[in-house]
């Protein structure tokens, strides 16, 4: 069993920032592929950022220059750092480890007013 489990949510204003965490614990051993998602109402869910065992990591078009996903191995912890929030940006933000399969947080919600 693994479980994740996200924080740092909440309100801000547009051109805010904020800092988004997950910790994965349970069966990990080893260093496996982690992610940040966010589904907005009415979407689907949608790929942010995420990271490999090895640190190499990909971004969204839509965050490109905004947002840095990084990770502490050690710790099995995975973090988003969000500058320059845009209203565009609100939704549930869900954290995932990929360990043979897909294990998902229950998601924290990010909401950018104008």
């Amino acid at each position: 069993q693994v479980q994740l489990v996200e924080s740092g949510g909440g309100l801000v204003q547009a051109g805010e920032s904020l800092r988004l965490s997950c910790t994965a614990s349970g069966r990990i051993f080893g260093n496996y592929p982690m992610a940040w998602h966010r589904q907005a109402p009415g979407k689907q869910r949608e790929l942010v950022a995420d990271i490999t065992s090895r640190g190499r990591t990909n971004y969204a078009d839509s965050v490109k220059g905004r947002f840095t996903i990084s990770r502490d191995s050690a710790k099995n912890t995975v973090s988003l750092q969000m500058n320059g929030l845009k209203p565009e940006d609100t939704a549930v933000y869900y954290c995932k480890i990929t360990i043979l399969c897909d294990y998902w947080g229950q998601g924290t919600q990010v909401t950018v007013s104008s």
